[in-house]
């Protein structure tokens, strides 16, 4: 098997479309955090997460610049993590994002 010349890994192009476009990596995030709500489905929101945290500094200096160790991020974004909210509003902060709520499509009013 031969390796393609210039090819580029699914997860570089995730990262580099991420980067040069912040309303993708918004739209990317906030499918993936829907996740969240399902107990069974909650590694994408935090991958997803983490994918952003990769794409805007990397996890190295993102955890840095959130007050908390590189280890520690990895295992709070990792697909059996379960980060603190003060980990998930350090991170969001430090990629230039922020926490929102809205209200729930079938909502009782």
């Amino acid at each position: 098997m031969s390796k393609l010349k210039n090819a580029v890994s699914h997860h570089d192009a995730e990262l580099a479309e991420l980067r040069a476009d912040r309303q993708v990596a918004v739209e990317y995030l906030k499918a993936a955090m829907e996740s969240l709500d399902d107990p069974n489905d909650r590694a994408a929101g935090l991958l997803a997460l983490r994918t952003v945290a990769e794409a805007y500094g990397g996890l190295g200096a993102v955890a840095h610049e959130a007050g908390i160790s590189r280890e520690a991020l990895y295992r709070a974004l990792s697909p059996k993590g379960n980060p603190t909210l003060k980990t998930l509003l350090a991170v969001l902060k430090t990629v230039g994002l922020r926490l929102s709520v809205e209200s729930e499509k079938h909502a009782h009013a």
